[in-house]
């Protein structure tokens, strides 16, 4: 055998070892290794998988959060009518459309994570509660991590209506700008009246940016 072709022999055992290297690890990879997406099988989630009514119900009880909306009996915003999503308050299924028409809605897209988000918050609770029944304020959180977003909203003794959208549908469906916070002010059909993708700071402002309804 000629040095020429012992070589080349090398080289092909060499390869057909890597092959068979890279096979077994992708046998023994758990599905969340191989994953594109921040759920195990690559899908988004809206929660983790760890949140689970269970683990949530203890969050839930120290949020204390409002009920979230359920509408006038209107469909609200086309845009908005096929997306479902879970309210943190107590899991409970929200049709996103018909719960935000029949009244002006300020809705806050927001994470937990967000420290612009963690200031904004009690300023929209403060806005609200001057506002009164003319206004709804319902906060949408975009992160999977439901227990924290409930954790954070304790902390912060936040109790607005929350919408957990993990996948971030809403914000998709209304062509907000991927930034947080952004707030969305819906009409009460539920068409966009204006779309701000920029924190605030306090009651005042948001009433000046919104309008003042007092």
């Amino acid at each position: 055998m000629n040095r020429s072709l012992r070589w080349t022999i090398a080289g092909l055992v060499v390869v057909v070892a890597l092959i068979v290297a890279l096979a077994l690890e992708l046998r023994d990879r758990t599905p969340s290794d191989t994953a594109s997406g921040p759920g195990p099988t690559g899908i988004a989630r809206d929660h983790r998988a760890a949140d689970t009514p269970e683990a949530l119900a203890q969050p839930r009880r120290r949020a204390d959060l409002l009920a979230c909306p359920t509408g006038d009996g209107g469909t609200g915003a086309a845009a908005l009518r096929d997306i479902v999503v879970e309210c943190a308050g107590d899991g409970s299924p929200v049709a996103v459309g018909p719960a935000l028409s029949g009244t002006v809605t300020v809705l806050n897209l927001w994470a937990y994570w967000c420290g612009p988000c963690a200031v904004e918050l009690p300023a929209l609770a403060e806005y609200q509660r001057r506002a009164g029944p003319r206004v709804s304020v319902v906060t949408v959180h975009q992160d999977e991590n439901e227990a924290a977003a409930l954790a954070r909203l304790a902390e912060l003794g936040v109790k607005l209506p929350t919408l957990q959208d993990g996948r971030r549908r809403i914000a998709a469906a209304l062509r907000v700008p991927n930034v947080m916070p952004a707030t969305v002010v819906l009409n009460p059909d539920g068409s966009v009246a204006q779309i701000l993708p920029r924190p605030f700071e306090s009651a005042d402002d948001i009433a000046a940016a919104v309008g003042d309804p007092m």
